[in-house]
């Protein structure tokens, strides 16, 4: 199904991004890598190489427009188009609103929400010169629901949500294909560690590892799945749906 389709994964050198890289490098898929830190990024190309996969590593700080542009412009150069663009990379910083400076909220939403939209951007001109193309804009239960000190990092994904469907709209005449998922908890660290109560919070009885997310990734992506746009698809074991009450 995605044997020969190039995929393009912002943020893939650990966690979430490389399971999605992984994903569909053993899908048959050729993977673009796009990560900042270009250890974990030749990470990742090794990890999908092993296993019979396609892969190069493209080193990309998503903040930055130029390095968006370049990124559109190698994997072209080297691929000729782009099939699936997945939105992946993202940063938090929990701290009090009274305290969050201008920079930082910046930082943020660059980092988190203009890239999305300039990445989706650059990929779209390549994606309707062939036929069109699928993007996937990864948000967050974050987007609806919220701890404390998380402002910044609720308003990019928020943003996120909304800049999914406007874009579905817009990309339509090009048969290109833009929806969102939503995260819940996925432990992206050592999953032994989690207690039972952490499972329990959920009413799937666990909570997420990033590979769910990485089918949620090749759903969304399919061909036989065309229809689908402009959705944000939340993937939380349940966990917002649940009413918690103290005893």
């Amino acid at each position: 199904m995605f044997k020969d389709k190039v995929a393009v994964i912002t943020g893939s050198g650990r966690g979430i991004g490389r399971a999605i890289a992984q994903a569909y490098g053993s899908q048959g898929a050729k993977v673009v890598v796009a990560e900042r830190d270009s250890i974990l990024g030749q990470e990742t190309i090794s990890l999908i190489k092993e296993k019979g996969g396609q892969a190069f590593f493209c080193q990309t700080d998503v903040s930055c427009p130029e390095d968006i542009e370049q990124l559109m412009l190698k994997t072209e150069e080297a691929h000729r188009t782009i099939d699936i663009l997945i939105n992946n990379a993202g940063l938090s910083e929990w701290k009090s609103p009274y305290e969050l400076a201008v920079e930082e909220w910046d930082r943020i939403l660059n980092t988190n929400l203009r890239s999305v939209f300039l990445c989706s951007r650059e990929a779209a001109k390549v994606m309707r010169k062939h036929g069109g193309g699928s993007i996937v804009n990864m948000a967050s239960t974050r987007a609806i629901m919220s701890e404390p000190h998380s402002e910044a990092y609720a308003a990019s994904k928020g943003g996120i949500v909304a800049l999914t469907h406007a874009l579905a709209i817009s990309f339509a005449q090009d048969h290109i294909q833009v929806n969102a998922i939503s995260p819940g908890w996925i432990e992206t660290g050592d999953y032994s560690l989690l207690r039972e109560k952490d499972h329990l919070q959920h009413p799937a009885g666990r909570v997420g590892r990033p590979e769910d997310i990485a089918k949620a990734c090749l759903y969304l992506t399919s061909p036989d799945n065309n229809f689908i746009t402009g959705t944000n698809l939340v993937i939380d074991g349940g966990m917002t749906r649940k009413m918690i009450y103290e005893e």
